[in-house]
């Protein structure tokens, strides 16, 4: 009876490639890219062109910063999430019919704070070519739930962290039309564990999984970015990356039987994540009043499952994500040449599938109310600062899982519920 489910597949199942969900970001992508953009739900991304994060969102827009601009800052994000016992069950392979999976809710997975680092740099070389480099995490997850979780055969700890290098140019046709791009490098490391359950009642402690896995790989971006002075049009696409997860898989614990699939082993799986298309539009209501709309597609549907590939084989692990979106709109308004203030809004579809839902990502559809503000210390220096509230909506996770090729099966029932609040700072220097 070979080990094949609970080690990895149910072990991935949907956390090697979750990320956040503190984060709150469709899936497990992190929305947190740009502190200027927090303040305004991400109404201007790929439009707004007012500071140097903008090469992220749309590369074509550094044609319309000055000189060479620098922006560091990030995230703390402060999220929580809870899961209810709906009637957990599992069976045993000697006695009729399921038992109850008992234990504790877990507690708030989630780190009292996240932080979410950015750096972009942009350049202007002449009146046509500008340059540009970012340094970001756009995926990620980190969940940690407490010993004697009833859903810990589903998941108890999910870390994947991702760093992306952008280096893109953007070259001015005229003095309305930009056009953009370059390459992304991107690193992703992944450890998730989950429990394993013993072939007999009269064992008092669980097995464990644990699997260990990263990658370098690289993908691209393009944008194109209209400007007439008073409206900003901006379009823009960032390629999807397809990682191919190397690393090992550790299963400790069993006994009797199963003591037998104790041990560690190579292991490896791919990680698809998704292409970005923004669009987005700024207008100049008044010399001092913008009012800004986004609006990104997230080709999700690539994503239908995780394959992990061992010595013994290849264990497949359904997830069957959907494509999804977020609209944004927000709007800022220049107080005093010194003094800036910006709110929005956003509504962000989750790519879940319902039928797939796991504690390893406890995600819904969320909604975004943000405000924040920019101060200009000086000509050369700007400070921001945003506040962003992410309400998530509740749903019911019902997660079956067969172990030891259906020996043993476990199916996690839960409610999850969450919400998430994130302040965010950058410093931008002109020169």
């Amino acid at each position: 009876m070979p080990l094949r489910r609970p080690v990895i597949a149910s072990l991935l199942l949907s956390g090697v490639m979750a990320v956040p969900a503190p984060a709150l970001a469709g899936g497990f992508y992190l929305q947190e890219q740009s502190p200027i953009e927090t303040g305004r739900a991400l109404a201007g991304a790929g439009a707004a062109a007012d500071d140097p994060s903008a090469i992220f969102f749309n590369p074509a827009a550094m044609t319309n910063l000055s000189g060479i601009q620098t922006s560091i800052g990030g995230s703390a994000l402060m999220a929580s999430a809870h899961q209810t016992n709906r009637g957990s069950k599992r069976t045993y392979p000697t006695l009729p019919g399921t038992f109850p999976v008992t234990g504790n809710s877990g507690g708030n997975p989630f780190d009292k704070v996240i932080p979410i680092p950015s750096f972009y740099l942009t350049g202007q070389v002449n009146d046509r070519l500008w340059l540009g480099l970012g340094v970001n995490a756009p995926f990620g997850l980190k969940l940690d739930y407490d010993d004697g979780f009833f859903g810990r055969y589903d998941s108890l700890y999910t870390n994947l962290k991702t760093y992306n290098i952008q280096s893109s140019a953007a070259y001015k046709l005229n003095d309305n039309f930009s056009i953009g791009g370059g390459v992304d490098v991107q690193y992703v490391k992944v450890t998730l564990t989950n429990a394993l359950p013993q072939l007999s009642p009269l064992i008092p402690t669980d097995g464990l999984a644990r699997v260990k896995g990263d990658d370098w790989t690289v993908g691209w971006n393009a944008g194109l970015f209209y400007t007439n002075g008073d409206t900003n049009v901006g379009i823009s696409y960032r390629s999807g990356i397809k990682h191919h997860l190397k690393g090992t898989q550790t299963v400790s614990g069993l006994q009797l039987q199963l003591a037998a699939f104790n041990g560690t082993t190579d292991a490896t799986a791919p990680l698809d994540l998704p292409d970005i298309v923004t669009v987005g539009f700024m207008h100049r209501m008044t010399p001092k009043l913008r009012a800004m709309i986004s609006a990104r597609w997230y080709n999700w549907s690539k994503f239908k499952g995780i394959a992990i590939t061992t010595a013994t084989g290849t264990n497949n692990k359904e997830l069957d994500y959907k494509d999804s979106y977020s609209v944004s709109l927000g709007g800022e308004y220049d107080v005093s040449p010194a003094l800036t203030l910006r709110a929005g809004t956003m509504f962000d579809r989750t790519p879940t599938n319902p039928q797939h839902l796991t504690t390893r990502v406890p995600d819904g559809d969320r909604a975004w109310l943000t405000g924040g503000a920019t101060y200009n210390i000086s000509p050369a220096f700007a400070l921001n600062v945003s506040y962003a509230h992410t309400f998530v909506e509740k749903a019911n996770i019902i997660r079956p899982d067969a172990y030891y090729g259906g020996l043993i099966t476990a199916t996690t029932l839960s409610q999850t519920s969450g919400n998430a609040d994130q302040v965010a700072a950058s410093l931008t220097a002109r020169f």
